[in-house]
């Protein structure tokens, strides 16, 4: 099935051409189907780019979604025009009234600021607390997991003495879990940022479960015991060019920055990186909208509490 979106977004074309199953809200009407909602909270600078990847991933599997992308009112996007926000991205407070099968909120370059610093950290708590009771299972990325499991359950982020960037190798912790089922005993999967969370701290939360984690790139995948909440600390939405143009650009500024780990062919920067997580990265997609989302937010959307 399909994943539901405007017929004007970027992604349609991209995704289309790319023989991603996309339909738009014309055709999706005459099916007699009650798509799962879900609403991104795109966090990214470069929205268009985040969106499609997510929304790539997303129609890969065999549900209808339909899709709402949310922006922070408190933070104006400076890398997106405002007439493409206007015409795709709705605020917080424009859907606080409706509820979701799922939400996703994305990762944020805001890593090294303290998150009660980051302008929109007010909204985004408002944000995260609404979706206790009007979203059924919700799925963090990168610094939003670092977020959400600091706004939760007090476990802080701590700042890394070199940036984890790179692919990394994962073992699955607990294969018998339904998250990472169909999962190899060991996986890749892509990461970039300057923090991380330490197992310890997760380890003392009960309410919490460690799925999958990278003796190179430390704890993954967490999922609560409930499977309201999961936390992924890496990036499995990435293109296989994503690593190589935060590298290129870094480069670009002069800054200091090393070569991704374990991506371009003999580590050589000028030969094309290959994608080795995309079956990995579907899986978790899929497992998610299924076991934890479809499988079991009510018919009526209303009874999610």
């Amino acid at each position: 099935m399909p994943v539901k979106i405007p017929a004007e977004l970027t992604a349609m074309k991209i995704l289309t051409n790319e023989n991603i199953f996309v339909m738009d809200d014309r055709r999706a009407m005459m099916q007699d189907i009650r798509p799962l909602k879900i609403a991104i909270v795109n966090l990214m600078p470069t929205k268009e780019v985040t969106e499609t990847q997510l929304l790539r991933i997303l129609g890969n599997t065999p549900l209808q979604i339909e899709i709402t992308l949310l922006t922070m009112a408190s933070h104006e996007s400076t890398n997106t025009s405002k007439e493409y926000m206007q015409a795709f991205y709705r605020t917080f407070e424009s859907v606080k009234d409706q509820k979701f099968d799922g939400l996703v909120i994305t990762g944020a370059p805001v890593e090294n600021i303290p998150f009660e610093e980051v302008d929109y950290w007010k909204e985004l708590v408002a944000i995260m607390d609404w979706s206790r009771k009007h979203v059924f299972s919700t799925l963090h990325i990168c610094w939003a997991s670092q977020a959400a499991l600091y706004h939760e359950y007090g476990i802080n982020k701590h700042r890394l003495d070199e940036k984890v960037f790179g692919v990394f190798e994962h073992r699955v912790l607990n294969p018998t879990h339904k998250l990472v089922r169909g999962f190899d005993e060991t996986f890749r999967a892509p990461h970039s940022r300057h923090t991380t969370i330490h197992r310890e701290d997760v380890e003392r939360v009960k309410a919490l479960e460690i799925l999958a984690e990278s003796d190179e790139a430390g704890v993954f995948l967490i999922a609560s015991r409930d499977g309201r909440s999961i936390y992924v600390s890496g990036h499995a939405e990435y293109d296989a060019d994503t690593l190589s143009r935060e590298y290129n650009r870094d480069v670009a500024k002069g800054l200091k920055i090393e070569v991704p780990k374990n991506y371009y062919p003999d580590d050589d920067p000028a030969k094309t990186p290959r994608n080795t997580w995309r079956a990995h990265a579907n899986l978790l997609f899929v497992n998610w909208l299924n076991y934890f989302v479809y499988q079991e937010t009510p018919y009526d959307i209303d009874d999610i509490d």
